[in-house]
């Protein structure tokens, strides 16, 4: 009985173990051509089985290439959760299927603005949140965006 239960159990971890490494190899650059291209060695976001890590997005307009800095943080906001609108659209995901965001700001003054319009992009379960003031952002805009979603 013991050694059928060990058996088992040794199993059980092999069949764990396998799945973690075919998890782990399914590793794929995510892009979008409604969403600015990298300005960097990196992705616009990268899918690792059903989890989608998607880079900090700024504002920058995906049709014109312009970078929207001196606007608003309420414009600069929704243009960056539009642009990560778009990365998660290329997996036929939405809003709803992100878990985790981090936002950076220039300036913590203005979180009432960015949280009102980042507040209308979310329903149901929000995301759980991290929000940090920084010194700088890329291109001295006042806001970027990450995000972690699951697909179903």
């Amino acid at each position: 009985m013991t050694s059928s239960r060990s058996l088992l159990t040794a199993l059980g971890a092999a069949l764990l173990l396998c799945t973690q490494i075919a998890a782990a190899q399914d590793i794929r650059a995510v892009s979008s051509a409604d969403a600015p291209k990298a300005i960097g060695p990196y992705s616009q976001a990268v899918a690792a089985g059903k989890v989608i890590y998607l880079s900090g997005q700024i504002p920058i307009d995906p049709k014109t290439g312009e970078l929207m800095k001196d606007a608003p943080i309420e414009a600069q906001t929704r243009l960056v959760l539009e642009n990560l609108k778009a990365v998660l659209a290329a997996e036929n995901l939405t809003m709803a299927h992100i878990v985790s965001t981090t936002v950076y700001m220039k300036d913590l003054n203005d979180f009432g603005k960015m949280n009102e319009v980042y507040a209308s992009f979310f329903s149901g379960v929000t995301p759980a949140r991290a929000t940090v003031q920084v010194a700088r952002l890329p291109r001295d805009v006042a806001v970027e965006i990450g995000a972690i979603a699951v697909k179903p």
